[in-house]
């Protein structure tokens, strides 16, 4: 196994270095070190492993893939997968981070994890070949390769609010929630923002709290989660069929073990669509989303779904004007990521519960007891900040990455992402991005995509490592090609009609793109493989930092086109 060393100037020198310790970057050090018997150093801000289940510790936090597949699968251990037990279908943060823990106990990773490290800059040195990584210690590394695992929301984003500064009571982030917690007893709370966060925590804070007043501007389809304890059975059952529920996951659209079904809403009686909407409501879940083919690619088919779900708002909450505001009616279903829900719109039958549009009437200021809108202030004890997090790109910019001529990633990505294949972008050389904007990350169960990422980078460095070289870049072309690739397949969808932080709308400035691919992860994952089988089809290789030998034939997007093809047969037939 290789190790680190230092040189001349006392710069520790490694394989690799990667930055994250959460799903992705306890997977990559696993990978690379005991796999590949490179030499890894892992920056982590926190003080454990965690990353997303580190941080957000607010009231209620759970995961809205259910538990038994959000996780690592058969390809770290069957043994792991044996021996845990979830207590929960939605695991909660605490049993998360627990897991996370043990994964990084049973494989001894912490001792190369430098905990409370924070990335402040990332250089490429043409003359060297390598990456030279700078921590807000004063610590200096050099790698061959620099990997991200930062997650795709780790940075959060705080509306400049005037007069944010100057309240005088208790505010929080939901993002980066106090570890002791938060007592909200007899207190007078004001929640800003109705998206997943404040989805799971208003329930929780509601039970306390003197008064909670909710601010939404947009309202969410918000689906039933179906949580409940997991029994011996439960475990046993799952357990005894897991490589039947990996495969599928890696097969699937959105990486769960249950595929879209393959009909289009209008295919079938009202009646039919009906039962089938309240079957998969009634189950728990995203399950409502893959009931139909076409729900994200034809309006009236969305429209549905979409009023299936006002329906359920209606029954559920018992003022009609209240249940109105809850109900979406300015962006189709699934365009915006929708929340799994455990009484969250029965939460607003309490008296102490009061929901206020704050379209409109905005937020004016946030003065020193409360909150201003345009036509009423709301006196506050607490302000909790449920505002999200600057998606997919945020984390990457901060970690101040520079690739050849000194050109920083915020340079080359000002009109946007430009990426190939979300893994790899042209003008930085060894830089591996995992989940990274313009893969299926967020668009899928997170461990699943993650561990596709992981495998694949690892497998491109042994094959580097058997075919002589130490230098992958991606080629321009190859670049332009699967962004153009990216765009079309978003325009199929319904996605860009929303003013959703999966196109980058709730950060001021921001580019508006659809960040994730849209493709499919079952399909995505064939496309990357194909780019390997033809010896990195689109990727420029060589050593010592001089990439010279590669070429693009655009494999990725034929794959594209056949599977497509085969998938119009199939249904055809």
């Amino acid at each position: 196994m290789s190790s680190a060393h230092t040189d001349q100037q006392g710069t520790a020198e490694v394989d690799a270095v990667v930055v994250g310790a959460g799903f992705s970057g306890l997977y990559m050090l696993h990978r690379l070190r005991d796999t590949l018997g490179m030499s890894v150093r892992v920056y982590e801000a926190a003080d454990d492993v965690g990353g997303t289940w580190y941080w957000n510790r607010y009231p209620g936090a759970r995961c809205d893939s259910e538990s038994y597949f959000y996780s690592f699968s058969d390809r770290l251990s069957e043994d792991l997968l044996e021996e845990w037990t979830w207590s929960e279908r939605f695991a909660a943060q605490p049993e998360i981070l627990r897991y996370l823990q043990h994964v990084a106990d049973r494989y001894d990773l912490r001792k190369d994890i430098r905990f409370r490290t924070t990335v402040v800059g990332a250089e490429y040195d043409d003359a060297t070949g390598r990456w030279t990584v700078r921590t807000d210690d004063g610590g200096r590394v050099t790698a061959t390769f620099l990997i991200t695992a930062v997650g795709c929301l780790s940075t959060t984003n705080l509306p400049d609010f005037p007069g944010r500064d100057a309240f005088r009571g208790e505010s929080y982030h939901t993002g980066v929630w106090p570890h002791e917690g938060v007592d909200f007893t007899g207190k007078r709370v004001v929640v800003v923002g109705t998206g997943a966060t404040a989805v799971q925590a208003v329930p929780e804070i509601a039970r306390d709290a003197a008064h909670v007043h909710v601010l939404q501007r947009t309202a969410n389809y918000d689906i039933a989660g179906g949580n409940r304890p997991m029994d011996a059975e439960d475990g046993r059952k799952i357990k005894d069929n897991y490589r039947d529920i990996w495969k599928a996951t890696r097969e699937t659209a959105f990486g769960f073990p249950y595929d879209v079904a393959d009909r289009t809403a209008l295919s079938v009686s009202d009646e039919e669509r009906e039962r089938i909407f309240a079957e998969a409501w009634e189950r728990g879940g995203f399950r409502l989303g893959t009931t139909f083919n076409d729900l994200l690619l034809d309006e009236e088919a969305n429209e549905t779904v979409s009023e299936f779900l006002r329906a359920r708002i209606r029954e559920r909450v018992h003022d009609p004007e209240v249940a109105e505001l809850l109900s979406p009616r300015d962006h189709p279903f699934f365009t915006k990521r929708p929340p799994l829900e455990n009484g969250y719109y029965e939460t607003f039958n309490r008296e102490n519960v009061t929901l206020v549009d704050v379209r409109t009437a905005p937020i004016q200021e946030i003065t020193p007891t409360g909150v201003r809108t345009a036509d009423a202030e709301y006196e506050a004890d607490v302000i909790v900040y449920a505002t999200g997090f600057d998606a997919m790109t945020g984390t990457l910019f901060r970690l101040g990455i520079r690739g050849r001529d000194g050109v920083g990633l915020d340079e080359k990505w000002a009109e946007g992402p430009h990426s190939y294949l979300g893994i790899a972008t042209h003008g930085f050389p060894n830089l591996f991005m995992v989940t990274g904007p313009q893969s299926p990350s967020v668009l899928s169960n997170m461990p699943v995509s993650i561990e596709q990422h992981v495998d694949w980078i690892a497998d491109c460095l042994r094959r580097l490592r058997e075919d002589g070289y130490d230098t992958i870049e991606a080629l321009p072309e190859a670049e332009d090609d699967w962004v153009a690739h990216h765009d079309e397949v978003t325009a199929m969808t319904l996605l860009p009609r929303a003013n959703s932080w999966w196109v980058g709308a709730n950060i001021p400035g921001k580019p508006r793109s659809l960040y994730p691919y849209v493709g499919g992860v079952g399909v995505y994952r064939l496309l990357c493989d194909e780019v390997a089988a033809r010896g990195y089809d689109g990727f420029v290789r060589g050593k010592s930092g001089a990439a010279t030998n590669g070429r693009f034939s655009g494999v990725a997007r034929a794959r594209y086109t056949e599977l497509a093809e085969e998938a119009a047969a199939a249904r055809a037939s």
